[in-house]
């Protein structure tokens, strides 16, 4: 007899899987970003594996910082000496502690896409580490999934709760959370403003990937999903905004500190410069002794006004990092001024980690669930052995993003992998769910299972406001594209200690451009499939004369 399928041991570890995969690293960088910002199938396996590639190396990086957390004092925290031990490295000096120790001892990044260098060997065992960490996870279904989605879930906002209270207590917290709720009015009328504030609840929720819909295929037919849904994604909304709070908190602080610590080293250029008596000085009255020292003194002010910086806490606050920068430089830089950084660092980076191993037991159960309910494939191999291969080539591939332009490469993968492939995948689904199998029978099937019909909300959203959204995010993308012209990155140029604007090299759009037509035509490919199948079948059963 056929094996019956696993299922959820109740209906608690569904909901806490989709919480702990839809709850990820997107929530804690990227919506924050945008409120700075702007105040306020067939084809999902192959973006699911593309994603499960590249999203374990951030997993990797975690762990790289949380082996380096255990120091004192943490080793982002200072600059290290030159090689004649003369003074503090130029590179480091002309960038930032926490800058220097990303990109140079993290990632030992190249000056461009074009240098692959080599892979580095302690960033690839903490990327082995991290899919062998994944692997013990997925090793049983759900069986062992259903367990440690308990801990994935939990355990971020166990973390922030902490993080809240010691960022609230922070010098500076309220010029973050100031600067977080007060609304940018002038946005309103971008229209990017709204296309990033669809995209980022749309990738938030992890549509189109596959595992919301794997995870819902262990639950029993009648299950009440309509429930769920809201659940999950009421909760998922929230958490957004919850973390919004902890990191304004937080960047509030380090804003706070540097503005204020820029202000000092003026203070004290000046006295020094103009031998002022020591507290004559202060920052309220920094301006009118400036004004004074310029029209008194104008010859010796004009010799130190190349030294003197322009301190601004707007600034501080306007400055707008995402994704790898705001999660291993931005939080660093504050946790490196808090007391018990080592501490604070554990903590932030643990939390980092199970949000990100969450996210990662969604991406593989997409890839993992289509290949154990084939036939053709589980007659050959027992479940262990096809999740063992799947992590094992992952890592594999997953290696040329530890090598020096390895960051680059993720980049791309982060930017192009999963942006237009997605909107198309989830535009077809809808299509299909509301226009070929028909909105009726699907609210049949429904109301079979929740014992409810559904009211006229989800009607219109889903045969109506979806579609023509998701068209509009099309449309909006490839315009964007086309306007932009050369695609480009961000290379560290170590000079000069900062990022600077590239344009990509040919081979890189050649493959920019395959890995976005690689997920987009499995959808038309698999159609054509079908299609040509069902005609072969229906000629050889069609009766002979």
């Amino acid at each position: 007899m056929e094996k019956a399928r696993p299922l959820w041991a109740n209906p608690l570890q569904f909901v806490f899987a989709c919480i702990s995969y839809a709850v990820g690293l997107g929530n804690v960088w990227r919506f924050p970003y945008l409120c700075q910002m702007y105040g306020g199938g067939v084809a999902s396996v192959v973006v699911s594996f593309f994603l499960s590639m590249y999203y374990n190396v951030i997993n990797a990086w975690a762990f790289w910082y949380i082996f380096h957390s255990f120091q004192d004092p943490l080793p982002w925290s200072v600059c290290p000496l030159n090689a004649n031990r003369t003074g503090y490295n130029e590179e480091c000096e002309k960038a930032s502690s926490t800058q220097y120790f990303w990109y140079r001892k993290t990632l030992n990044i190249s000056p461009s896409i074009q240098e692959n260098g080599g892979v580095q060997w302690e960033p690839a065992l903490c990327l082995i580490l991290a899919w062998l960490v994944v692997y013990l996870c997925i090793l049983r279904g759900t069986e062992s999934t259903g367990k440690v989605v308990y801990f994935t879930a939990s355990l971020p906002y166990c973390v922030l709760i902490i993080y809240l209270v010691r960022g609230l207590t922070l010098h500076g917290a309220t010029n973050g959370l100031a600067y977080m709720f007060t609304p940018k009015l002038e946005q309103l009328a971008n229209p990017k403003a709204w296309i990033n504030a669809a995209t980022q609840i749309f990738f938030s929720l992890g549509l189109g990937f596959g595992s919301l819909i794997a995870f819902a295929s262990y639950n029993e037919p009648s299950n009440n999903c309509q429930k769920h849904a809201i659940i999950v994604s009421l909760i998922n909304s929230a958490t957004s905004i919850f973390a919004s709070i902890v990191t304004f908190s937080i960047y509030g602080f380090k804003a706070t500190f540097n503005y204020e610590n820029c202000l000092n080293k003026v203070i004290l250029l000046l006295t020094n410069s103009f031998d002022l008596e020591d507290g004559f000085l202060t920052p309220s009255n920094l301006e009118q002794v400036k004004s004074y020292l310029a029209s008194t003194y104008p010859s010796q002010y004009g010799e130190v006004l190349p030294q003197i910086k322009n301190c601004s806490l707007e600034a501080e606050l306007d400055t707008a990092v995402q994704g790898t920068g705001l999660a291993f430089i931005v939080y660093t830089e504050a946790i490196k001024n808090m007391e018990v950084s080592q501490l604070w660092s554990v903590l932030y980076f643990f939390m980092l980690l199970m949000l990100g191993i969450g996210s990662m037991l969604g991406n593989t159960a997409a890839i993992l669930t289509p290949l154990t309910d084939s036939k053709a494939i589980t007659k050959h191999l027992p479940k262990e052995a096809i999740s063992g291969l799947v992590c094992l080539i992952s890592c594999a591939v997953g290696m040329v993003f530890t090598m020096e332009a390895g960051n680059y490469w993720f980049d791309i993968f982060n930017d192009y992998a999963a942006t237009l492939s997605l909107l198309l995948i989830v535009l077809v689904e809808t299509i299909a769910v509301c226009y070929v199998y028909g909105l009726r029978r699907f609210e049949g099937d429904l109301q079979s299972m929740t014992g409810r019909s559904l009211n006229w909300y989800w009607k219109i959203m889903w045969a109506g406001v979806s579609p023509l959204l998701i068209i509009s995010l099309l449309l909006f993308y490839l315009s964007d594209y086309i306007l932009t012209g050369t695609l480009q990155y961000q290379a560290w140029d170590a000079s000069q200690g900062q990022l600077v604007t590239k344009d990509y090299p040919v081979y890189a759009l050649v493959f920019i451009g395959l890995l976005v037509a690689s997920a987009t035509m499995c959808i038309p490919l698999a159609a054509l499939g079908t299609f040509v199948m069902r005609r072969l079948k229906r000629g050889d059963a069609a009766p002979v004369a």
